[in-house]
């Protein structure tokens, strides 16, 4: 008899198509990672800075321009080099170029105004693109907040295709750059199914890291999940942006995910939000991404590392 590795204690009030795994995954994070260990408590007591702009406050031109939804800085300043922008009807070439509340400001002779910041957490259902839109004129996800007016929202975390789970959907050009950026280290929790079941041997490999066609593909964690004795289900914690990463882990050990299912994005799951549905950020989910996601200290990305 093979020997199993030891798995997560399963609640048996727990139906087949939930995971003990986050559960586990937050525990053991709080012990071994103090950060994680402070967060709910700071974001639970930090009150947000007001911000008081005066009427002569300059605003470089490319936050303005990212601000308003429009792209991000780096291809705001593309925009600008190329001659896109105009600023009281005068083309801007200069980078670092600083704009005034009173002044305005013309992207491809549209005028660009600050809207109200947006963040929506969708539930993806399956068949549907994560881009704003598609020539083959296939399903988008913008289609599912087709109901949100008058606002240039953006997909940030993509899922192929035939993926689920949560994708999050702003205007805040600077926030989706930061957590789409490597350097973010976005954490990300997926449920897999496969055709058959994953033998302890490929789980072990996973786990110490696979080498890719495009370098080595390091995992947090991966375990067995529900329903129990069934060896076809695994869940799967990384920080990789790599396109169908995992996705192509196991098909480098010659398994087909049958399903795929992204349970958490930076901090934020899907509970309690049916598949197809959104809602919109609390005031305090909002928080926690901008000041402890997108502000967190930059480092290298381990897989970079270790290439």
């Amino acid at each position: 008899m093979r020997k199993r590795i030891s798995r997560t204690t399963i609640n048996p009030s727990t139906s087949p198509n939930k995971t003990n795994f986050l559960k586990n995954k937050k525990f053991e994070k709080r012990n071994n990672d103090p950060f994680a260990g402070k967060i709910e408590h700071a974001v639970r007591n930090f009150t947000p800075p007001v911000e008081k702009k005066s009427a002569d406050e300059e605003t470089r031109l490319n936050k303005f321009i990212s601000n308003a939804g429009v792209c991000s800085r780096r291809q705001a300043d593309e925009y600008i080099k190329a001659g896109y922008v105009t600023v009281n009807d005068v083309a801007v070439l200069e980078m670092g170029y600083k704009v005034l509340p009173k002044d305005i400001v013309k992207f491809k002779n549209k005028r660009v105004q600050n809207e109200r910041k947006i963040y929506i957490l969708l539930n993806k259902p399956k068949g549907y693109l994560t881009t704003v839109s598609d020539d083959r004129e296939r399903k988008t996800v913008m289609e599912l907040v087709s109901t949100v007016k008058d606002a240039r929202l953006y997909p940030v975390g993509r899922l192929d295709r035939n993926s689920t789970g949560v994708i999050l959907l702003t205007n805040d050009g600077e926030l989706a750059q930061k957590l789409s950026h490597p350097s973010g280290e976005v954490t990300k929790v997926y449920q897999v199914e496969l055709d058959k079941p994953l033998d302890q041997k490929d789980l072990l490999k996973i786990r110490e890291g696979l080498v890719l066609e495009d370098g080595k593909a390091s995992v947090d964690h991966v375990e067995y999940t529900l329903p129990r004795g069934d060896d076809r289900y695994v869940g799967i914690e990384l920080h990789s942006g790599k396109n169908r990463i995992v996705r192509r882990i196991f098909e480098h050990l010659e398994y087909e995910v049958t399903k795929l299912d992204r349970v958490l994005y930076a901090g934020l799951t899907k509970k309690n939000v049916p598949r197809g549905k959104w809602r919109f950020l609390s005031e305090k989910e909002v928080i926690f991404l901008k000041y402890f996601i997108a502000n967190k200290k930059e480092k290298k990305p381990k897989e970079d590392l270790e290439k």
